[in-house]
This record gives C-alpha cells, sequence and structure tokens, in this order.
C-alpha cells in the first residue's frame, strides 16, 4: 500500500499561483480549500487514518491479552522502576480472555499482520497503475476492517487463527505503458538507495510500532490508559514533522533553487540519524519517565523528515513507475514489520532496561546504515528507463 509519505501531492513542484490569460486579467489564486487536490489529500489522510489503526490496535491490546506470569523469565524491571501512576484506574472490561502466549508467541502474533502485507506490494503497485487507487484503497479497508471484526473469535479458537487472520487482514493494506523496464529498473543503483532506506527507516519504525505499548508499560511502567495516549504521543508529532517538513522541502527547492537530491538526502539524514541517536538515549535515562517519553517522541517525531527525503523519491526517478517502485521498496520494507517484532521479543524475555537498549542499538545502527547508502548513491533525477519510449529505443 502507500504509506502517507508517499503522497505526490506533498511534496510534488507546487505553484501557488496558476496564471489564466483572459483579456486583460492576470492571475487568479489557486483555491485554498475546496480544490481537488486537497480533498484527495484530506481523503486520503482519513484513508491512511483507519488503516493504521487497524494495524496497530493489537500492540496495544496485547499488552492487556496476555497473562501477566507468561514471560519464560520472572520480570525484573519492576526492581528498577516502580509503579508511578497518580491515580488507580479500574479497568473497565475485567471479563476479557487473557491468553497465556510467552514472548515468541507474542513475537510472531505481532509481526503476522506483514506476512500478508508483503504479499500484495507489487501487484498492488501495478494495480493502481491500472486502475488508480481509489478501489485499491477503498477494498482495502473494507477488507482489513473484516478480519479485524473476527480478530477476537480468532483468539479464543487459537493462536494459529490469530496469525493467520493478522495475515489476512495485511493482504487489504494494498501510467498507461503496456510493457515495464524491469531489467534497467533493478539494475538502477538509485533505486536501491531508496529499497535500503526504506528497509531501514522501517525496521526502527515498525519496531516501535508494534512494541511501544509494551516497552511503556513493563520498563516505564505505565497503566493500561496512561499508555495508549502516550504510545501515540510520537505519531502525533511525527504527523506534525511530516506537513511540515513537506513545506520546507518545496520551499528550498522552488525559493531557493536547492536541488532536488540536496532535499532529498538532508532530509533523510535528519530523518535517520537524529531518531537513531535519541532512539539510543532513551535507553540510557533510568527511570525518568517524563525524559523517556520525551526522547521517544523526538525520535519518532524526526522520522517524518523522511517523508521529504527518500520517501517521494520515487517520484523524483521515475513518475511514470512510482506506484510500481513504490511495490518494490515497500515489499523489502516490509521484511522489518515480520522480523522486527520477532527478533525484539526474543531479545527482551526477561523484560530488562538492558534488553531493549540492545533492541535500540539494532535498531539505530540499521538507520545510520541506511541513511549513508541512500547519501552515498541516491538521485533526484529521472533515469533514462523511465522516459518514454526508453525501451523501444533500446529495442
Amino acid at each position: 500500500m502507500l504509506t502517507p509519505g508517499a503522497l505526490p501531492a506533498t511534496n510534488m513542484p507546487l505553484k501557488s499561483e496558476l496564471t489564466i490569460d483572459v483579456g486583460a486579467k492576470t492571475a487568479s489564486q489557486v483555491p485554498a480549500c475546496c480544490s481537488a487536490r486537497y480533498n484527495l489529500a484530506f481523503l486520503a489522510c482519513l484513508g491512511f487514518f483507519l488503516l493504521y489503526a487497524l494495524r496497530v490496535n493489537l500492540s496495544v491490546a496485547l499488552v492487556d491479552m496476555v497473562e501477566p506470569n507468561t514471560s519464560l523469565a520472572k520480570n525484573t524491571t519492576s526492581n528498577v522502576c516502580p509503579e508511578h501512576s497518580s491515580t488507580v484506574n479500574v479497568p473497565r472490561n475485567t471479563t476479557g480472555e487473557k491468553y497465556s502466549w510467552d514472548a515468541d508467541t507474542q513475537g510472531w502474533i505481532l509481526g503476522s499482520f506483514f506476512y500478508g502485507y508483503i504479499i500484495t506490494q507489487i501487484p498492488g503497485g501495478y494495480l493502481a497503475s491500472k486502475i488508480g487507487g481509489k478501489l485499491l484503497l477503498g477494498f482495502g479497508i473494507f477488507g482489513t476492517s473484516l478480519f479485524t471484526l473476527l480478530t477476537p473469535l480468532a483468539a479464543n479458537l487459537g493462536v494459529g487463527y490469530l496469525i493467520a487472520v493478522r495475515a489476512l487482514e495485511g493482504l487489504g493494506e494494498l501510467s498507461t505503458q503496456k510493457s515495464v523496464p524491469w531489467r534497467p529498473m533493478l539494475e538502477s543503483l538509485p533505486l536501491w538507495a531508496i529499497v535500503v532506506a526504506h528497509f531501514s527507516y522501517n525496521w526502527t519504525f515498525y519496531t516501535l510500532l508494534t512494541l511501544l505499548p509494551t516497552y511503556m508499560k513493563e520498563i516505564l511502567r505505565f497503566d493500561a490508559q496512561e499508555n495508549g495516549f502516550l504510545s501515540a504521543l510520537p505519531y502525533f508529532g511525527c504527523w506534525l514533522c511530516i506537513i511540515l517538513s513537506g513545506q520546507i522541502a518545496d520551499y528550498l527547492r522552488e525559493k531557493q533553487n536547492f536541488s532536488t537530491v540536496c532535499v532529498r538526502k538532508c532530509f533523510t539524514l535528519i530523518g535517520m540519524i537524529g531518531p537513531a541517536l535519541f532512539l539510543v538515549a532513551a535507553g540510557f535515562i533510568g527511570c525518568n519517565y517524563a525524559l523517556a517519553v520525551a526522547f521517544v517522541t523526538i525520535s519518532t517525531t524526526l522520522g517524518g523528515f523522511c517523508t521529504s527525503g527518500y520517501s517521494i523519491n520515487h517520484l523524483d526517478i521515475a513518475p511514470s513507475y512510482a506506484g510500481i517502485l513504490l511495490g518494490i521498496t515497500n515489499s523489502f520494507a516490509t521484511i522489518p514489520g515480520m522480523v522486527g517484532p520477532v527478533i525484539a521479543k526474543n531479545l527482551t524475555q526477561n523484560n530488562t532496561v538492558g534488553e531493549w537498549q540492545t533492541v535500540f542499538y539494532i535498531a539505530a545502527s540499521i538507520n545510520l546504515c541506511g541513511a549513508i547508502f541512500f547519501a552515498l548513491f541516491a538521485s533526484g533525477e529521472v533515469q533514462d528507463w523511465a522516459v518514454s519510449g526508453y525501451h523501444l529505443h533500446r529495442n
């Protein structure tokens, strides 16, 4: 599926005025609201809101679905960071089923969504180029919603059923050329620069997306109600950063004459190195709850700069094949969602601060490698193979 950062309306070169020659009249202002592009952006925003809500709801719910004594070893974190909630929150529903899923099983459950998600990336990009994204997005949301309704039933039937349903949910989260220049496309180093950056960024993004509620509960000792709010806070910051970074990127390119490749590389470096630094720092602040939440929030917020970096770079190098390119890069970038939670859960069997530091180290290191690779090999120019008629000329 398209990610929020892949919307072309955010970062395509836009003109603030449209000149229309009508007699002696000059330019007329583009409507500030109710235009087709703003309507599209608003509706797409609602669609992505629903998709991400459907994607992460189990991550938040899982922390209260699992029996507290299921870990392979006793949780030693409670000896380091005590409970600190100012008020006692009585659960509204105490009749919900509790499941004896160990850490390994929880990792597979959290990653199962992406098993189905990865299958439809390239086909989804191809179909979007043929029939448009409206039908794909609509049916994708419908299918994911339908299988989400079956989640409680699947959990009661058994963990295998739950994993299968989550994988089916991932299936929903899914140009006029008659042929695609596959070989030169796959041999393109700028494309692989996007692949590496996308994979690296998503390792951190999906690790936090699926496991942040667990970290908030087991390490920072927040209760369920606080957990839900504080787990969402970093992504609110990321949303704001995405909006602002898009405006800044367009300003730098249009008004300050920065080259496209310069903007893409700079924003990717900020959006990957910044989160890496703050994520590592979050593991070394002990039981300072406010600072831990602040560092995780800043880390995720800075990741929003990548929206105007590698995430939109598909349109720079091959605008006619952007949907297919996104399918390719997102296929690789889905792998962290499949294996990241499993690895993280295996590394945090005892839920100690030291174990979570290791998880953050790995994510930060992968982020740094991806940022460096993108800075070395990314391009801001349309590639030869993406120009109409290139493959005909080659033949």
